[in-house]
Order: structure tokens, then sequence, then C-alpha cells
């Protein structure tokens, strides 16, 4: 097969402007010169690749007939680099931009605890443990299997039960008004 001139020149002019915009400070100007790069070197591959033929997986054919395989392998394996590198370059436009918009501050952050005395520190830290306690006696009582599911424990819980202590006074659960038993 004789390359087309065609493809050829689509290929030059590809590289040409992909190089062109890559030299650009800009991200997505690195990003859009890499895509045409890398389409421009899919298209070296294909033009590359030599005469058509049948397809090598096909059996019965002579082996005059096929097409050789490593040219769709390299420009398979092109294709998947091709998009890993823009996930990648993506990826880093994106933080550059969230950056960008912080302004001076940056990556540091604030402490939110800064101006508290060590008691309403200990205060505000306690009640996170609380969730935590709470969370361990309701996984205790699945695994005793008296527990409830959230959902049932929301819908069965008298109004005038109070955390914990009204949660685990009651050891039945109260049947849904649709349930027949």
């Amino acid at each position: 097969m004789s390359a087309s001139l065609t493809l050829v020149i689509l290929m030059a002019v590809m590289y040409a402007a992909g190089v062109y915009v890559m030299l650009e400070r800009s991200l997505t100007r690195v990003l859009i010169g890499f895509l045409l790069v890398g389409n421009a070197t899919n298209l070296l591959i294909f033009i590359m690749s030599g005469r058509a033929g049948s397809s090598p997986i096909v059996t019965g054919t002579s082996l005059l007939d096929m097409v050789d395989p490593i040219p769709q392998v390299l420009i398979l394996t092109a294709i998947v680099i091709n998009f890993g590198i823009t996930a990648l370059l993506l990826a880093l436009i994106y933080r550059s931009w969230w950056l960008a918009q912080l302004g001076d501050e940056g990556d540091t952050l604030t402490d939110e605890h800064a101006g508290e005395s060590a008691g309403e520190a200990d205060a505000t830290f306690r009640s996170s443990s609380d969730d935590d306690d709470a969370i361990a006696e309701s996984i205790e009582g699945f695994e005793r299997g008296d527990g409830a599911t959230s959902d049932e424990v929301s819908r069965n819980r008298p109004a005038n039960a109070g955390g914990r202590a009204g949660a685990s006074a009651r050891n039945t659960p109260v049947p849904d008004e649709g349930d027949q038993r």
C-alpha cells in the first residue's frame, strides 16, 4: 500500500500544530497540543502499517492475505497512553485552577479551634466521641440480634424516647401498620 498523500499532509499539519500549541504557557493549550501530537502519532503508525488485508484472527485465510497485527496493537496502546496522560493533565489543570481561585491563602487551612480554650475544645471533640460510642453500641446491638435498621429505629421510636437510653430500653421493635404477623 502506498501512503496516501492526504494522510501524510494531515499528519504533518497535526504534528506542527500540536508542537506549536504545546509551546504556550497555558496548561489547556499544552493539553490540546498533546492531543494533536498523539493523534498524529496514531496516523503515522497507521500510514506505516502496510497494505490492507484480512483480519489476523479469522481462521482459514492464507498468511499472504493477513494484515500485520502489530501496528493495530501499537495504535491501541498509543490511544490508552494518550488517554492516561490526558486525564493527568486535566487533573493538573483543575488543581491549578482551584489554587488560583484560593488566591493568597493557597493550600493553607485555617485552624477553626485556634481561639478556643482547652475546655471548649474538649467539649467539641467529646461530642464526636459520643457519636462514636452510639455507633459502637448500635453495632453491638446488631451482633446480639436485637438491633434494628436506622429506618426501623426512626419509624418505631416513641416521641418521648430520649437518645440512647430510650432506644436501649426498648428490646422488641414495634411492628409496622402494614405488618400482619
